[in-house]
C-alpha cells in the first residue's frame, strides 16, 4: 500500500502553495477543488492543478486531486478536465461527501471512460472516498466494497459534526461538555472496520488549530493507536508531526523485524510453531502483529538496526 502518514491539503486556486507543497516531506498531497476554492475560482483552479501535475516535481508523493461533491454542478468537469489534462501524472481522485456506493461507482465509470478515450492504463487511477455525514457512515461497508479502484476511506469531521448536530465549533477536539470519553471513537472505529474488511487504508481528518502542533500530535496519536494509516495536514508545521506519529518507533520496528525473522527460522529450520525470543513467546499471532508494524515502518522508509541470532 502507498504510505499516507501525512496527507497535505493544498488549494488549487493558489499557485504559490502548489509550488511550495512539492518541497514538503508529506507522503500524500491532495490538490483541492472543493471547500478551499471559491465557486468563481474553480475553473482557474482546474487549470492550475493540471499545470502543477504536469510540470511539477512530486517525487515520492502520492498525487491526489479532490473534486467537488457529486451534488454540485462542478464535479463532472473537475474529473474530465483534470484527468484528461494530467491523468498520467495522477495517482488518485478524492470524492468528498460520499453517501452511498453508487457515487463511487459513478466516478469509477467516468474514470474508465476517460482512460479508454485518452489511451491511459485502465484502472490505474485510484479513488479516495471521504465520509462526511451520518448517511455515509451508515453506508460505510457498502461504500468500502463499491469499487476495485478504492484505496482509502477518509474521515471528514467538520461536515460530519454538522450533519449530526454536534454542538461544537472546534474541529478535532472533544465537544464542550463531553467528558465521559471520546466522542469520535465510534465514528473512527466504524470507518476502520469498514476499511479493513475490504483491505483499504483509512485516514483521519484535519486538526484546524494549525499553530497548536502538540494538540495535533495528541489527536493524531488517538487515531494511530486505533490503527489509522495517517491524518490530514493543513500546514507545513503539521507534516513532521504526522510522519512521526504514524510511523513505528525504531525499537518497535526492530522488534517486529526480529519476530518475523525468528519465526521464519524456527518454523522452517527447526519446525516449531511456538518458541521463545528472549523472554517472549512468539507464535503465528505474533507474526501477524509484527507484519503490521514492519509494513508501516518499511512504507515510511525505516531500516533495521538489529540482527537475529538463533538461540540468543
Amino acid at each position: 500500500m502507498r504510505s499516507r502518514r501525512s496527507c497535505l491539503a493544498v488549494p488549487g486556486s493558489n499557485p504559490r502553495f502548489l509550488e511550495k507543497a512539492q518541497t514538503l516531506p508529506a507522503d500524500e498531497v491532495f490538490l483541492d477543488l472543493e471547500d478551499s476554492v471559491a465557486p468563481l475560482a474553480k475553473e482557474e483552479a482546474r487549470k492550475n492543478i493540471v499545470s502543477a501535475l504536469r510540470e511539477g516535481d512530486w517525487s515520492g508523493k502520492v498525487r491526489v486531486v479532490r473534486v467537488n461533491d457529486l451534488t454540485t454542478q462542478w464535479t463532472y468537469r473537475d474529473v474530465i478536465e483534470v484527468v484528461e489534462g494530467a491523468g498520467e501524472f495522477l495517482d488518485c481522485v478524492m470524492l468528498p461527501k460520499v453517501q452511498d456506493p453508487t457515487q463511487v461507482i459513478w466516478l469509477d465509470t467516468l474514470l474508465t471512460q476517460i482512460e479508454r478515450t485518452m489511451g491511459f492504463e485502465a484502472g490505474r487511477i485510484g479513488i479516495e472516498a471521504q465520509i462526511e455525514n451520518a448517511r455515509g457512515l451508515v453506508n460505510a461497508d457498502a461504500i468500502a466494497g463499491s469499487s476495485p479502484r478504492l484505496e482509502t476511506l477518509v474521515f471528514g469531521p467538520a461536515d460530519f459534526m454538522a450533519s449530526i448536530n454536534m454542538r461544537t465549533l472546534v474541529v478535532g477536539e472533544q465537544p464542550p461538555g463531553y467528558t465521559e470519553g471520546d466522542a469520535y471513537h465510534y465514528i473512527l472505529m466504524r470507518l476502520l472496520m469498514a476499511a479493513r474488511t475490504h483491505d483499504l487504508q483509512v485516514i483521519d481528518g484535519p486538526y484546524l488549530q494549525i499553530k497548536d502542533v502538540e494538540g495535533y500530535r495528541r489527536v493524531a496519536r488517538r487515531a494511530a493507536a486505533l490503527g489509522f494509516d495517517g491524518k490530514w495536514v493543513l500546514h507545513p508545521s503539521q507534516v513532521e508531526a504526522a510522519n512521526e506519529v504514524f510511523s513505528p518507533s525504531q525499537d518497535d520496528f526492530d522488534h517486529a523485524e526480529l519476530i518475523l525473522e525468528a519465526y521464519e527460522y524456527y518454523t522452517t529450520v527447526e519446525r516449531r510453531g511456538a518458541v521463545m525470543l528472549g523472554d517472549e513467546m512468539i507464535d503465528e499471532a505474533s507474526r501477524k502483529m509484527a507484519l503490521v508494524v514492519s509494513a508501516k515502518g518499511r512504507a515510511a522508509g525505516m531500516t533495521r538496526t538489529t540482527t537475529f541470532t538463533p538461540g540468543a
